[in-house]
């Protein structure tokens, strides 16, 4: 697997380190060849290139089999390339897959639960994303702004028919989030997007539910919820709560996926005030780089890649419950050291085999 690796800004280069052992853990357990690269983007490109982003850097991110980007400090380079968003729309990444659980030894405000966002990832309200030229948002007077929000028929059936897909394997049920109340026309075309997928997976069953209800059942009773799939602000605004709901959003693995690419990307930001100081957890990118292999697995890769990917979710909880996390989920370790738990106990499985 040829896999490009993007450290990116502030925790990132120690977030990727911690990721890359784990992995390396894996590859040795499971056979899986994997070949990384590594290339600048951010604020390393922009000091070393001048650009955040080299399109040779984009071209590398295509021939890959996957890329794994550590977290980006784009508020430091608005007048800059964002990569993130750069690479989600280049490789037409339409879907951001966000699970959250609860995981034994970490305080869930409300219990064990086991979900996943599925966020339209391509268009909606986000100004970088929804036009081809232009701006998306419109300074009419010096105190008014005008916002436009792109919805289309093709984004929407395709995240319905991959949030349906997913539910197939797991439990089976859909929430459709939306605020068709309001916004008719387009989020009534997502909706109807839904409503065709679930025509097609008639074993899945789909509930619709408004935005702001929604909210409200979360932080009721997460549990109660399988795959939830939504539009690009709803979606992102949702997973970070979700995230949070399991005792931390550095516990939410995050990966943004399409037909012939996918990128692992932590669900977090670049958190430059700890950077530097072995403090930042690793977790949520080492979860997204897991999902990285089971996404290569279902292309068509061997099943080893899946294998890995389970075994990399099953150590992690393990070192979680042990107390071998970071301190910001009551662990006794610093990054480093963290990844070289959940490293290690990928290392003590017996060579080829699928337990963690």
């Amino acid at each position: 697997m040829r896999l490009l690796v993007i450290p990116g800004d502030g925790i990132g280069p120690e977030i990727t380190a911690a990721t890359l052992d784990v992995l390396s853990a894996a590859d040795r357990r499971f056979g899986l060849g994997l070949a990384p690269s590594h290339a600048e983007a951010g604020a390393a490109s922009l000091a070393a290139h001048g650009t955040t982003l080299r399109p040779e850097v984009l071209e590398a991110a295509r021939a890959a089999d996957g890329v794994l980007l550590g977290p980006m400090s784009t508020f430091d380079y608005t007048e800059h390339e964002n990569p993130s968003r750069a690479f989600r729309k280049g490789l037409d990444l339409f879907a951001n897959i966000r699970p959250a659980r609860s995981f034994p030894g970490v305080k869930a405000p409300l219990g064990a639960f086991d979900l996943v966002v599925v966020r339209e990832n391509t268009e909606g309200f986000y100004a970088d994303r929804n036009m081809e030229a232009g701006e998306a948002e419109m300074l009419v007077t010096p105190d008014v702004v005008v916002s436009l929000r792109r919805i289309t028929r093709r984004a929407c059936e395709r995240i319905a028919r991959a949030a349906f897909a997913l539910a197939e394997t797991r439990g089976r049920r859909v929430a459709a989030v939306h605020k068709a109340n309001v916004l008719k026309r387009g989020d009534g075309m997502f909706l109807d997007a839904c409503r065709m997928a679930a025509s097609e997976h008639p074993g899945v069953a789909l509930e619709e539910i408004i935005v702001d209800a929604m909210a409200a059942h979360l932080v009721r009773s997460p549990s109660r919820f399988d795959v939830i799939v939504t539009t690009n602000m709803f979606g992102d605004i949702l997973s970070d709560l979700t995230a949070e709901l399991s005792g931390s959003i550095g516990l939410g693995g995050s990966l943004n996926a399409g037909e012939a690419h996918a990128m692992a990307q932590a669900a977090h930001g670049s958190a430059p005030d700890i950077a530097g100081r072995d403090l930042a957890n690793p977790v949520s990118l080492i979860l997204s780089a897991a999902m990285l292999l089971r996404w290569h697995a279902q292309r068509g890769a061997p099943p080893a890649f899946g294998a890995a990917a389970a075994a990399i979710e099953a150590a992690v909880a393990e070192a979680i419950a042990a107390g071998e996390g970071t301190r910001d989920i009551a662990g006794r370790n610093g990054t480093r050291a963290a990844g070289h738990a959940i490293a290690a106990r990928l290392r003590e499985a017996p060579r080829g085999g699928t337990g963690a």
